[in-house]
């Protein structure tokens, strides 16, 4: 295209005042049926302008208001290259001007400052500011500016209310990213770090009656905008009208998010001037507690990501702490320190900023409850509680905390006003599982390389009480399971066939013994409990497990009973733990752990105590769950010389098995002792609601149990249960029995494998009998 010369408009004239604010490039009328035939828009280096013809404008000129010709670094009779501007997807509209479809602009930030500064410095300086109603100057702006187009940076002059302003575009919002070619002073001072010096990327949008359009105040500038309408509010605040939580990576956590929306953002949606009139103030802390792994620190960030404005600010918890005297303090200050400078400028206008702080159990344990002499502790718990509550609180934060001890936050900070959301981010449901697996799959399932045989619904039932985290850790260990057979350990270096990779069913079976929940059923311990299997042995058995069943089913299905607890007492080996273990495996239950005395072994009375809490806690986790409390005298250190045991102990147990678990979880606990007497005399009877006797094997039992696992022939079955008591304990009879079947001579090994010669069988009860 032929060069413009660029001139002046004359700002004598009223005319050229009023051409001055119109955003527009004016050419000869010659020029403009010429060159401007097809679109009106022609454009200047990066932006695009609308074009008009005038008289004044000689054939060869453009004319450019200062604003115009400041942006791009031309002056008067300088030549600039000027070409024709086509509209993507542009069909004609009846204003005269395009509708760009995509093009066009959903939505546009626009900052607004006095053309000249002294004017808003003057304000400033007098504690006022220069009201700017929101919806008139949308109007001002819509009926001076519709179908131009306007690119990111674009600065434009607007006549509103008697002054002029200076409005900068600080972002578009649609769907087509332009690739604009621009001389090499332009693109050095747009984008530096270009490998193409000849091309920029510039935002731009077609401006039509349906763009929002979202006002901002330069810092200092002495304007205050007022009346923004909550919807222009809530897309100041997110980024996208609608939430995707699957495509953020964040799975089974909807109703989590709903609460976190419901208490901290649903307010900020709305002007300030209705959340003064309504009389509140915007939740400024929340506290995301929960297991590990759950995906705390995940819903935090995504939060960031979701939100406009600042970049929240991530720090952890141990990280604020250091040796030198008063820098703790002064990094819990740091923190806050953009957020109070904006504030002071803007006051309720300034945007939200967030602060994520992890681990923050760190950092905020209960005051006086760390004795470090220093104090720093303490300090810091007041710092914060000073920023966001204090004297001079700040109304644009919020501050995230995450986690997993929530009994160790000073209840200071969790009250109204602080950290007062309070969001459990549990175990996933179902549902939840489902989507997290979706998550972790999606890409696999994309490429072709997950196979058909690979049922997300199915795995989601079969990972109750997985976490996150856990669930992440199973699609990796099936992933290297399929990985691995495509691999010749022999020589790695031998070529892979990437095509036919496959993750299948069976890698997921195997994952499934590898990647084990933190909070799920303690199979293989409650399998050693039992390592003979249960063998009945007539109708007492019968109606023991029946009874201690119907318990077991009582928990699964009634409302009405939550917490049951039951005790198994009985002479020692008669069985007690082989049934609970027993009791648990047939429960399936999604969270199932055995308490020992043996995995306590050398812990003092106050570790027992915290271990025992930690216990019930984490079955309270899940909605489900099932403890076996094993030999609860052993438990209690309890001794008859003496007699001796510990009291901190059995009222911690007296308290935790009397307790009812949350809304929503169930819980059955099973005891067993063999001296209930003395459980009887500390009153830790009466905490359990059920108590079920497991007796010794009468000698009519006891042949039945030795003909079920055939210990001996058939014609020595009843010689050899006649030397048996009448009382005989089931642990006490497998035990005499591997013994006679382990010190058989080699002439009974040969005369059956699997039978006891009797007169092994005598010798062994004449060895240990008592």
């Amino acid at each position: 295209m032929v060069p413009l010369t660029l001139s002046y408009i004359l700002s004598l004239k009223p005319i050229d005042d009023d051409l001055a604010l119109t955003n527009c490039a004016f050419v000869s009328p010659e020029d403009y049926s010429e060159k401007c035939t097809t679109s009106p828009y022609i454009e200047l280096n990066d932006i695009v302008l609308f074009a008009k013809p005038h008289d004044t404008i000689h054939q060869g000129q453009i004319g450019l208001n200062g604003v115009q010709r400041k942006h791009l670094r031309v002056s008067t009779g300088d030549e600039i290259q000027a070409h024709q501007f086509q509209t993507p997807k542009s069909t004609s509209t009846s204003n005269g001007g395009n509708d760009g479809g995509d093009f066009n602009a959903l939505m546009m930030t626009m900052e607004l400052e006095f053309t000249r500064p002294q004017v808003g410095q003057v304000l400033v300086q007098n504690g006022k500011h220069e009201d700017v109603d929101a919806k008139k100057m949308h109007g001002v702006i819509s009926r001076t500016l519709i179908s131009h187009v306007f690119t990111v940076g674009q600065k434009f002059a607007i006549e509103f209310c008697g002054n002029n302003y200076l409005v900068t575009v600080g972002g578009i919002s649609n769907d087509v990213m332009q690739l604009v070619e621009g001389d090499d002073e332009v693109d050095e001072r747009t984008s530096s770090n270009n490998n193409n010096n000849n091309k920029v990327k510039h935002q731009r949008g077609l401006f039509t009656s349906s763009t929002t359009l979202i006002f901002e105040t330069a810092a200092n500038s002495g304007i205050k905008i007022s009346g923004q309408k909550s919807s222009v509010m809530n897309s100041t605040l997110f980024k996208s009208k609608e939430f995707s939580f699957e495509k953020l990576g964040i799975g089974g956590l909807d109703k989590q998010f709903e609460d976190i929306f419901r208490r901290a953002f649903s307010s900020r949606i709305f002007p300030q001037s209705v959340v003064q009139r309504l009389g509140i103030t915007h939740v400024k802390g929340m506290l995301l507690h929960g297991p590990p792994g759950t995906g705390k620190t995940l819903i935090a960030r995504q939060i960031g990501k979701m939100l406009n404005g600042k970049e929240p600010k991530v720090v952890n918890g141990p990280e604020v702490m250091s040796k030198y005297v008063g820098q703790s303090e002064e990094n819990i200050r740091a923190l806050f320190a953009d957020a109070e400078a904006e504030y002071k400028q803007k006051g309720d206008d300034s945007e939200l900023h967030i602060i994520i702080f992890d681990e923050i159990d760190a950092v905020c344990k209960s005051r006086g409850s760390v004795n470090s002499g220093t104090g720093v502790h303490d300090s810091i718990v007041n710092q914060l509680l000073t920023k966001i509550d204090g004297v001079d609180a700040l109304n644009n934060i919020l501050l995230i905390g995450m986690t997993n001890r929530k009994d160790m936050l000073d209840e200071a900070i969790l009250r109204p006003g602080r950290l007062e959301v309070h969001i459990e981010i549990g175990l996933p449901d179902e549902a939840g599982r489902a989507q997290i697996l979706k998550i972790h799959s999606n890409k696999m399932s994309e490429n072709k390389f997950l196979s058909k045989d690979v049922d997300v619904s199915d795995l989601a039932k079969k990972t109750q009480n997985y976490s996150g985290a856990e669930i992440e850790g199973l699609v990796k260990s099936a992933v290297s399971f399929a990985l691995t057979r495509h691999v010749n350990v022999a020589d790695i270096t031998a070529e892979i066939d990437e095509d036919n990779i496959k993750v299948t069913k069976d890698d997921f079976d195997r994952a499934f013994s590898e990647v084990v929940p933190a909070f799920g059923a303690a199979t293989e311990t409650f399998e050693r409990c039992r390592l003979n299997g249960m063998i009945s042995y007539g109708s007492r058995f019968e109606k023991l497990l029946g009874t201690s069943s119907a318990l077991v089913e009582q928990v699964r299905v009634s409302e009405k009973t939550p917490k049951l607890a039951c005790l198994l007492e009985g002479g020692v080996g008669c069985g007690k733990t082989a049934l609970a273990a027993t009791l648990a495996m047939n429960a399936e239950f999604p969270f199932m752990k055995i308490v020992s005395a043996d995995s306590m072994i050398g812990h003092n009375e106050m570790s027992k105590v915290q271990t025992l809490a930690k216990v019930f806690d984490d079955a309270y986790k899940s909605n489900l769950s099932l403890l076996v409390l094993d030999d609860l005298e052993r438990l209690l250190e309890y001794v008859s010389i003496g007699p001796r045991f510990s009291n901190v102990v059995l009222q911690a147990l007296l308290v935790l098995i009397k307790r009812q678990p949350p809304k929503g979880k169930k819980l059955l606990v099973i005891g067993t002792t063999s001296n209930k007497l003395v459980l009887d005399d500390m009153g830790l009877t009466d905490a359990f609601d059920a108590t079920v006797s497991v007796p010794s094997l009468t000698t009519d039992e006891a042949t039945a149990v030795i003909k079920e696992i055939e210990a001996f022939r058939v014609e020595d079955v009843d010689a050899a249960c006649a030397m048996l008591d009448h009382q005989t304990p089931i642990k006490k009879l497998f035990v005499l029995l591997e013994l006679a079947r382990h010190g058989r001579s080699d002439h009974d090994a040969m005369d059956d494998a699997n039978a006891i010669s009797l007169d092994r069988w005598i010798n062994c009860m004449e060895d240990l009998s008592t």
